[in-house]
């Protein structure tokens, strides 16, 4: 609320007080008429009688209209003392008010002088290139909207994938962190969670067709030069590379706008999907179990907080880091070229 509104509203609230002032008043001063009128009347009754009696009940009836006359002329007394200071507060608020008004005026005729002499040096120039800028204007506005939109509920994708014949993972651990995490961040109802297990390559363009994500996570392993270990029909290892990933994440969904790799060796898959979607985050060497829980844990927390992408790494670094664990330069985000990290936001406070 501006300075203005504000004394516009003291004004507003001192005049009906002075209202009720005067109405309270006229209230009292009504009351005096009759009360005259019921002495006077007794005082002819008075003068009429001889009876001591009546006398003496009339004399009452005149004591007690007095008293009750006084009473009323002190509270009159009263409330014109009120209304004097209600007027005096008034006067001060309404030439506040003026005054603010007459600032308010003369910075607006300010500004818009300068605008006229800005206009009217730019004239030119902005009727040569007014088509172009609007168009340009215009894509830049429609980008813009796109990249800053963010639904009411958005969701995790977890995939995940420890074929016969690897080492056993903690899969299991991370998703229960994970999800213990979002439960008890700030805007836990924005994040739908959804995992996937066993995952094969013709899983992943099925998932995120159903799920239609934001995020997709990918938890296993990884192979040193890049290729993604998921699983074949028996069980055994499936190698996938980073250019099967990328073209499955750049067609599969409009909404994808963060992938996790969460696996060993997983610089390149995140380099590559870049390419087609806002960020991506992936290891540059192996990783130990408690670190991987641990930085996703802490990712989708800060994420759950509503804060920024950029936050959110940070954040989940730094709990590395607290946990003493040395592997925190092995997570690695990248970005595509045309985004800001600390602008996205994944979560709609709403």
């Amino acid at each position: 609320m501006s300075q203005l509104d504000t004394y516009r509203k003291t004004v507003t609230r001192k005049r009906e007080e002075l209202a009720k002032l005067s109405a309270d008043l006229s209230k009292e001063q009504a009351k005096i008429s009759p009360l005259q009128k019921k002495i006077l009347l007794a005082k002819n009754a008075i003068g009429r009688t001889k009876s001591q009696t009546t006398i003496n009940s009339k004399m009452r009836e005149i004591e007690q209209s007095n008293k009750s006359l006084a009473d009323i002329n002190k509270k009159c007394s009263e409330l014109q003392k009120k209304i004097a200071q209600k007027e005096k507060e008034l006067a001060t608020a309404e030439k506040n008010m003026r005054n603010e008004e007459d600032k308010v005026n003369k910075k607006k005729n300010e500004e818009e002088k300068k605008r006229i002499k800005e206009q009217a040096a730019q004239i030119r120039a902005i009727e040569q290139t007014m088509q172009q800028q609007a168009s340009l204007q215009a894509a830049m506005q429609f980008d813009i909207d796109k990249l800053k939109a963010i639904p009411n509920e958005i969701t995790v994708l977890f995939m995940a994938s420890n074929p016969e014949g690897t080492s056993q993972l903690r899969l299991d651990e991370e998703v229960r962190a994970i999800q213990e995490k979002i439960r008890l961040s700030e805007f836990r109802d924005s994040i739908h969670f959804e995992s996937r297990w066993a995952v094969r390559s013709a899983d992943i363009l099925q998932a995120i067709n159903e799920t239609n994500p934001t995020i997709v996570h990918f938890s296993g392993h990884g192979a040193k030069n890049g290729d993604l270990v998921l699983s074949n029909p028996d069980g055994t290892p499936k190698f996938v590379s980073k250019e099967a990933i990328s073209m499955a994440i750049s067609t599969a969904s409009d909404t994808v706008r963060l992938v996790v790799f969460n696996a060993c060796f997983s610089e390149h898959q995140a380099k590559s999907v870049v390419d087609n979607i806002e960020a991506a985050i992936g290891m540059s060497d192996s990783i130990r179990d408690d670190t991987a829980v641990t930085f996703a844990a802490q990712l989708y927390s800060t994420i759950g907080f509503g804060y920024s992408l950029e936050k959110a790494f940070k954040q989940a670094i730094a709990a590395i880091m607290l946990e003493g664990i040395s592997q925190e330069d092995i997570p690695q985000l990248f970005k595509r070229d045309d985004v800001e990290l600390n602008q996205v936001i994944l979560v709609n406070p709403d």
